[in-house]
């Protein structure tokens, strides 16, 4: 992957749009990134990683939005990256989520993630996608790894593996998971963790069912358990039920075979015995049963002729019934129209009183015997005026109409002509008013129109006057840090002369040295002889190692000051001529008058804008209000002249309506009086009509049915209607009768059948029998039968439930062994990958083992570049031992220490000084982009950064290590390398140089 273009607009702290040419910087194959603390060197890394993937590295990635505060509000943030993949150039266009103002009103609405992914084909560029998922899932494909892999071997955070370096095993652990696909090994243990579980509880279950089954054989025999006691209440539950013995289980099933053996023998000797006594109980049972039967023949003898004395009492009264049921028959033939006649005589006298009442009433209107025909002729004509006057209904209504309109009329007028006298006078006045008000609010326009510039002069007074101040400041600490860092020169410089003339003293002075340490017969060190014939003198005082150590420690440390005095030195140069440029030359106290007249122009200029947005308003209220006023005065004018035409119409058919309707009412107060009063009387004569109607029909009919009630009684053989009703009986009565009469005849033939029966008349001859001492022989041979029964029941319950429970037994036994085996098996798997069985020697776990492979080669590639950096003194060892402390059972295999060559000792890498632990850290950065590049299937990184730390760094370790980042340029690789130290912008010419200020971030490329 190589990096050729990247835009950035409003991301970050670049609050603009940012354009930077990488093929620019790839073109010196080294380049720096450098800027201030803060200024934005990371976020174009972030910006290139959230292009690819759609987030940013680390923490960063949860922080709330990625649009810069500094941008203006509708600038969305975007991030355009151009890049080639596995020989396919594509240009990548992305934007986050951000909050945009509304376009209209007030408020923001939310804008989602976007996506844009082409691919350059024959000099055009060719639209693949634009969901978010499909992007990554494509730029993940052709780059062969995660975002946190292309974090760790494209961006190279050094200063996270300094953590790495010095972190635990545990630690080291989650970082090489985010690194190294270990997901199938941690499942494989998981699997096998919770295939042993399974298996465990399986082989419990099926275990703890078989001894069950063994406890329950145990009950029913009666024989004490195979398997010991068990508790009546169980034990807390554990995660796992602990198995039974194999052993035990496996003998279970002998245990049962010698149990049913003795019990077969058992049931034999009850059967016999129970049908010994089943034998004798049948006979006693007979022998009762024969008994009871003779006594129940001899007590019916004795009862049918007891009954039959009995029935001989009641046969007069038998005959007596009969005679009266035979009168009630004749009788009922005639009672309906005895009944009849006494209902049309109330009928009749109903009638006829009725009659009475209504031609009572009628006699107000007609004469007192007035016939039927007047009655009718009278209704009719009061009918007739009825209808006539329902038409003047109609009439009544609109005359109430036309005076409530007349009413209302006259009321509007009252209120209208007063109120188009007071419109008028007003719409007089009000053009004049809004004349003038306009003027007033065209002066304070032009007044206000000089706001923006006033209030610009003031921003720019004030922005002036803080630099102004910044830079009177910044002077004085600039020349009190140049001093410093001259002096910081010149003791850099004299340590390191000093450690070079001592290096060359004891250079010169080695001879005597080794002269001194000469021993007769002894070799040489240096030649090998055991003969030293002229060796050398000591010339004057040669330093040691020890004061030359010291001495380079003063020039390291008189280095550092020096470089921080630089760094310091450069960063207030920077701060000054950023001030010097916003306030230039003037004075603070020349800005300052310049602020105080600006402020006092604006002033002015607000109080005219505010008196503009006041006159404003009242002009467009008075504007407002004439308008209503036209509006309303014209309404008011249509209404009255509309009310004075209407007036006129209406009273001339108010009299003429009130003229007929007099007329019609005649005597009455009103149309509706006149019509209420005829239609009573008009009832009243109809209902007279109908009353004397109904009192002639049911005189009739009262006459016709005394003749057929009196022919019918003569007919029964009655003299009199009353005989037939004394005579006649209820239903219910004659029912009850029947019944009696029923009873006795029926009990008479039963009497007779039950005297004649054989059986009976032969039972009755014979002597009685002795019951009680008949049914205690039954009650005997029943508890012996039962005894018996019960004892051979238990025997063949029990040698039948034995038999269910070996069958049970067996099959539970049967399938407990596999289960058993499998158990075994899955325990030692698990164990060996979890790191807890005794054959794992190591105690390491499966994941564990393969992350340290992947350390161990992690560790052999940072040392190829680490031998280089220390000058062959340093190399990591990767180690299988824990370290102090970590009780982490099968989490070994990760551990790192430092070997030193120069002591021939191994040490832990917290012990390493600042330098060390950078060049051993950046070692262990590099080696791990090797790995993972390999292990995501080879991808080719052609643009990568290395991230901070060089200030750490002495004048020699800084050359190897830039060597080393030199050496990544083969085959056409650009390194970035990220930082601020002030002595990389020499060494480096090739640079994007990132810088800030209030209005945000920009960039820069300098080649």
């Amino acid at each position: 992957m190589r990096l050729h273009r990247l835009r950035i607009t409003a991301f970050g702290p670049f609050s603009g749009t940012e354009e930077i040419d990488f093929d620019a910087l790839s073109d010196a194959g080294l380049f720096l990134v450098q800027g201030r603390t803060g200024a934005g060197k990371t976020s174009i890394l972030d910006a290139v990683c959230f292009a690819l993937y759609g987030q940013v590295p680390g923490a960063r990635n949860a922080a709330k939005g990625l649009r810069s505060d500094h941008a203006a509000p509708g600038t969305g943030p975007s991030v355009v990256l151009e890049t080639t993949i596995r020989g396919r150039r594509l240009r990548i266009t992305r934007s986050p989520a951000w909050e945009r103002p509304k376009l209209r009103g007030t408020g923001t609405t939310a804008e989602h993630a976007k996506v844009i992914l082409e691919e350059l084909e024959d000099g055009t560029w060719v639209g693949l996608t634009t969901r978010l998922d499909e992007a990554g899932d494509l730029v993940s494909r052709l780059l062969g790894m995660t975002a946190v892999q292309f974090c760790q071997v494209a961006l190279l955070p050094q200063g996270e593996f300094a953590g790495f370096l010095r972190a635990g095993a545990d630690e080291r652990r989650r970082v090489l998971e985010r690194l190294f696909a270990t997901e199938v090994f941690t499942q494989v243990e998981k699997w096998l963790a919770d295939r042993r579980a399974a298996s465990g509880r399986e082989a419990a279950e099926l275990g703890a069912a078989a001894s069950s089954i063994a406890g329950r054989i145990a009950e029913t025999t009666g024989a004490p358990s195979p398997l010991g006691e068990r508790p009546a209440v169980p034990a807390p539950r554990r995660p796992e039920p602990a198995p039974e013995p194999a052993a035990d289980i496996e003998a279970l099933p002998a245990w049962a075979a010698e149990l049913a053996a003795g019990h077969a023998d058992v049931r034999a000797v009850t059967a016999e015995l129970r049908q010994e006594v089943k034998t004798q109980l049948e006979a006693a049972r007979r022998a009762l049963e024969d008994a009871r039967a003779l006594t129940d023949r001899q007590r019916g003898h004795a009862d049918a002729l007891a009954r039959r004395d009995a029935l001989r009492a009641h046969a007069e009264e038998k005959s007596r019934m009969a005679s009266r049921l035979y009168a009630a028959e004749r009788a009922g033939r005639a009672v309906p129209l005895v009944h009849a006649v006494q209902a049309r005589h109330a009928e009749a006298r109903r009638a006829r009183r009725w009659a009475d009442e209504k031609r009572a009433e009628a006699g107000a209107l007609l004469p007192p015997n007035a016939s039927e025909d007047v009655l009718v002729k009278a209704e009719r004509a009061r009918r007739d005026e009825i209808a006539k006057l329902e038409r003047a209904r109609g009439e009544v209504a609109r005359l109430r109409q036309v005076e409530d309109e007349r009413a209302a009329l006259a009321r509007e007028l009252a209120e209208l002509e007063p109120r188009e006298a007071r419109l008028a006078a007003t719409l007089a006045e009000l053009p004049g008013i809004v004349a003038a008000r306009r003027t007033e609010l065209e002066a304070a326009n032009i007044a206000a129109a000089g706001r923006p510039g006033a209030e610009a002069a003031v921003q720019e007074a004030g922005r002036r006057l803080d630099a102004a101040h910044r830079r009177d400041q910044l002077e004085h600490r600039l020349a009190e840090a140049e001093a410093g860092y001259r002096s910081a020169v010149d003791a850099a410089q004299a340590a390191k002369e000093r450690v070079l003339d001592l290096r060359q003293v004891r250079l010169d002075g080695m001879a005597s040295v080794l002269a001194g340490e000469l021993r007769d017969g002894e070799p040489c060190r240096v030649c090998g002889s055991t003969e030293h014939p002229d060796p050398g003198a000591p010339s004057g005082d040669i330093p040691d190692e020890a004061e030359i150590e010291r001495a380079q420690a003063e020039a390291d440390e008189a280095q550092e000051a020096r470089e921080r005095a630089g760094t310091a030195l450069e960063g207030l140069r920077s701060e000054r001529d950023h001030a010097l440029e916003t306030a230039g030359e003037a004075d603070a106290e020349t800005i300052a008058g310049e602020l105080e007249e600006a402020e006092l122009a604006l002033q002015a200029v607000n109080a005219r804008a505010a008196e503009a947005e006041r006159l404003e308003g009242a002009l467009l209220r008075d504007e407002q209000e004439l308008e209503n006023v036209r509006e309303e005065h014209e309404a008011v004018s249509r209404d009255l002249a509309a009310n004075r035409a209407r007036d006129p119409d209406l009273a001339v058919e108010q009299a003429r309506l009130s003229a007929e309707l007099d007329e019609a009412r005649g005597e009455d107060a009103t149309i509706e009086a006149r019509i209420a009063r005829l239609g009573r009387e008009a009832g009243v004569l109809a209902a007279t009509i109908e009353a004397l109607r109904e009192s002639d029909r049911a005189a009739a009919e009262l006459a016709a049915a005394r003749e057929n009630a009196r022919a019918a009684a003569e007919a029964e053989g009655f003299r009199t209607p009353e005989e037939v009703l004394d005579a006649a009986l209820r239903d219910e009565e004659q029912g009850a009768l029947r019944d009696k009469i029923r009873r006795l005849d029926n009990e008479e033939a039963a009497v007779r059948d039950r005297l004649e029966d054989p059986a009976l008349v032969k039972a009755a001859a014979e002597p009685a029998p002795d019951l009680p001492a008949l049914e205690a022989a039954l009650a005997a041979a029943e508890a012996a039968h039962t005894g018996a029964a019960s004892a051979a029941d238990r025997a063949r319950l029990r040698r039948d439930r034995l038999a269910d429970l070996r069958a049970e037994l067996g099959e539970a036994v049967g399938a407990w062994r596999p289960a058993a085996e499998r158990h075994e098996v899955a325990e030692r798997l698990a164990g060996l990958t979890s790191g807890k069985h005794a054959a794992n020697r190591h105690a390491m776990s499966l994941s564990a083992y393969v992350l340290a492979a992947r350390l161990e080669q992690v560790v052999a590639a940072a040392n190829e570049r680490l031998s280089r950096m220390s000058g062959g003194r340093y190399a990591l060892i990767h180690t299988t031992e824990k370290a102090a402390g970590d009780r982490t059972r099968g989490a070994g295999g990760l551990g790192l220490r430092i070997a030193d060559a120069w002591t021939g000792m191994e040490r832990d890498p917290v012990t390493l000084s600042g330098g060390e632990s950078f060049i051993t850290s950046l070692s262990l950065a590099l080696g791990l982009a090797d790995v993972v590049t390999a292990e995501a299937g080879g991808t080719e990184i052609g643009t990568l950064f290395v991230d901070e730390g060089f200030g750490t760094l002495d004048e020699e370790t800084l050359d190897e290590v830039m060597d080393v980042l030199d050496g990544l340029r083969d085959g056409g690789r650009a390194v970035g390398v990220v930082s601020h130290v002030a002595e990389l912008r020499a060494r480096i010419p090739a640079q994007l140089r990132v810088t800030k200020d209030r209005a945000g971030s920009t960039a820069m490329v300098t080649v």
